[in-house]
């Protein structure tokens, strides 16, 4: 159980064809997908059997699921993993630490299970998204990825493409300790991304959608370029206006451990 803000959050391990359908009904009011791009309970169910993680956040006083996070058991360069596909709030209920309970809950399954790495990929024009994963989490960025999932029918993209990054979690590094107790994380910054808090009324408005556009491809090539030279995003700021900002720097492999 975790307390924030006056509210007590529950995350529960999901293990049942009807608690899954909590998770369809969760996804549906926070993506407002069509049918063709819904997740079914079955995948959830799947998931759940093979290794992977399927979490409910609850809050007292209500009796189903605010919030839910779905993790799928993965491999990469000799390393097994879990990707975090989904992790989902209700509009009504975020700004609680609910999405913030549903991580440290995936994390704490997964360090029991002798898992080091968990990944995911996140929008790099949602700037409260980017602040979450990188300064309160710790995780870091170091890959981008063009129209991810093709096509989407969530309002959220705003019919932009799908444009991913990977968020790395190094789930035992001092880093990540340092980020979940709210410490500085010690870095030079050599290069600066902006995303211009205006992106979410651009993102909404066919008038204005190409300086949505526009700054996802600029963010794209200044990315990619520092990611080619061997940085990584290692923080991201937030002024008094919305605006965010990447921060890039050198990173360091030993900094996994």
């Amino acid at each position: 159980m975790n307390e924030t803000q006056g509210a007590a959050i529950r995350i529960q391990r999901f293990q049942l064809l009807e608690e899954f359908e909590e998770c369809v009904r969760l996804e549906e009011a926070v993506w407002g997908y069509d049918p063709a791009d819904m997740i079914p309970r079955r995948m959830f169910l799947l998931a759940s059997r093979i290794g992977g993680q399927v979490m409910g956040a609850f809050l007292d006083g209500r009796p189903d699921a605010v919030g839910f996070a779905m993790a799928l058991p993965a491999y990469r360069e000799g390393l097994p993993y879990l990707h975090s596909h989904m992790v989902g709030v209700l509009p009504e209920c975020r700004n609680q630490g609910i999405a913030r309970a549903l991580k440290l809950a995936q994390r704490e399954d997964a360090l029991q299970r002798g898992f080091e790495l968990m990944e995911w990929t996140f929008d790099p024009l949602e700037i409260k998204n980017a602040y979450i994963n990188i300064q309160k989490l710790g995780a870091i960025v170091r890959r981008y990825q063009h129209d991810f999932y093709g096509s989407s029918s969530s309002p959220l993209q705003g019919g932009l493409p799908t444009d991913r990054v990977y968020a790395e979690w190094w789930l035992r590094s001092r880093r990540v300790e340092r980020a979940l107790r709210g410490e500085a994380q010690p870095f030079e910054v050599m290069d600066r991304v902006e995303v211009p808090a205006a992106i979410y009324a651009w993102k909404g408005s066919p008038a204005h959608r190409a300086h949505a556009c526009e700054v996802q491809r600029r963010n794209a090539l200044k990315l990619e370029s520092g990611f080619a030279k061997g940085l990584a995003v290692l923080g991201y700021q937030r002024n008094e206006a919305g605006d965010g900002a990447f921060q890039l720097g050198c990173w360091d492999e030993r900094h996994t451990r």
